[in-house]
C-alpha cells in the first residue's frame, strides 16, 4: 500500500530558476539526483515550496515529466493538486495524466475560508471523483482556516483513498488527537521541519520537508533514529539544525532554503515575484550557520 511507503523523509521539491527567471531544468535534474542519492524516501512536487502559483501549465507538465523520468520508480512521488474551487480540482483529476504519480497532496481551500462542513464536502467531492490516493494538507497559516481534528478524522474514516494528512497547523494537541484516534490505514505526516521531532515521538510517520532539499541525509537520519525509538540521538540532530529551522522561514518559504542551496553552490538564488530572496542579513546568517556545521559554502 502506498501509505506504508510515504514514511520517513519526504522532500517538498523547490523549483530552481535561472537569472532570467526561466526554470533551470538542469539544476532541477541535479537536485533530484542529489536527493535520490542521499536517503530521500519520497518526493512532493508542485506544491507550496515549488512556487507552483507562479508556474505556467507547460512548466508544471515539464517539471512533472522530468521528475518522473529521473526518479524512474525508485521512490514514490506525491504531486500537489489544489484549488479553492472544488470543481477545478476534480477537473484536473479527471483530465490530467497521473501516470508515475503515486498520490496527490491537496491543501485545505484557501482565501474563501470554508466552514468545517465545507472542508469535509470539498474533500468528499474530491475523494469520490478519483481512485488516486489523497494526502490532505492542513496549513492554516497559508489558507486562513484550520481543519480541526474532528474534520480530519471524519474524512479519514469515510474515504479509504484519503491515506494521510500533512499537518502544519502548529497545534501539537490537535495533531496528537489525530494520531490517537485515526484509522490504522491513515498516517500523520509533519508539515513543519521544526516540530518534526516531537511529532515523531507522538506517532507521526515522517515529514514533507523544506530543509530536506539541502540536507536530506542528515534530516533523514534524525527521522530514522526517532522512528526506531532512539530519541536521544535524534534529538541531538534536531538541536544541531535548530538555528537553520528558524532562518528557513524568517523571510518566507522557499526563500530560506533557496539561500541555503545557493550558498552550497547548487542553484541560483532566484525566486519569482511576488516572492523575493532573503535579506542580506538572513543570507549571511545562513552562511555562518552552514560554516559552523562544516558544510561547504
Amino acid at each position: 500500500m502506498i501509505q506504508t511507503r510515504l514514511r520517513g523523509l519526504g522532500v517538498a521539491l523547490i523549483t530552481p530558476f535561472k537569472e532570467d527567471e526561466s526554470v533551470d531544468y538542469d539544476a532541477l535534474r541535479r537536485l533530484v539526483d542529489y536527493l535520490l542519492q542521499n536517503s530521500t524516501d519520497f518526493l512532493c512536487i508542485l506544491a507550496t515550496t515549488a512556487e507552483t502559483p507562479t508556474l505556467s501549465e507547460d512548466e508544471k507538465h515539464q517539471i512533472k515529466d522530468l521528475v518522473i523520468e529521473r526518479v524512474d520508480g525508485r521512490i514514490p512521488i506525491v504531486m500537489g493538486v489544489s484549488s479553492n474551487c472544488t470543481r477545478s480540482v476534480i477537473h484536473t483529476l479527471e483530465t490530467e495524466d497521473f501516470t508515475g504519480i503515486d498520490a496527490i497532496l491537496s491543501v485545505v481551500p484557501y482565501y474563501n475560508k470554508p466552514s468545517q462542513e465545507g472542508i469535509y464536502q470539498h474533500y468528499k467531492a474530491i475523494a469520490t471523483s478519483t481512485d488516486m490516493p489523497i494526502v490532505l494538507y492542513n496549513v492554516p497559516g497559508r489558507t486562513g482556516v484550520n481543519m480541526k481534528a474532528e474534520t480530519t478524522l471524519r474524512i479519514a474514516n469515510d474515504f479509504p483513498n484519503v491515506i494521510a494528512v500533512k499537518e502544519a497547523s502548529g497545534d501539537i494537541t490537535q495533531m496528537d488527537d489525530i494520531i490517537k484516534n485515526k484509522p490504522n490505514t491513515f498516517q500523520v505526516i509533519s508539515g513543519d521541519d521544526g516540530i518534526t521531532y516531537p511529532l515523531l515521538t507522538l506517532g507521526a510517520v515522517g515529514v514533507i520537508s523544506v530543509i530536506g532539499n539541502a540536507f536530506p541525509r542528515e534530516f533523514s537520519r534524525m527521522i530514522r533514529l526517532a522512528m526506531q525509538g532512539d530519541y536521544a540521538n535524534a534529538l541531538t540532530i534536531h538541536h544541531k539544525f535548530a538555528e537553520l529551522f528558524k532562518l528557513l522561514f524568517v523571510d518566507g518559504n522557499p526563500a530560506g532554503v533557496k539561500s541555503m542551496l545557493n550558498a552550497m553552490g547548487m542553484i541560483e538564488n532566484k525566486l519569482r515575484l511576488p516572492l523575493v530572496p532573503t535579506r542580506i542579513t538572513t543570507y549571511d546568517a545562513i552562511r555562518k550557520v552552514l560554516n559552523d556545521l562544516n558544510i561547504k559554502c
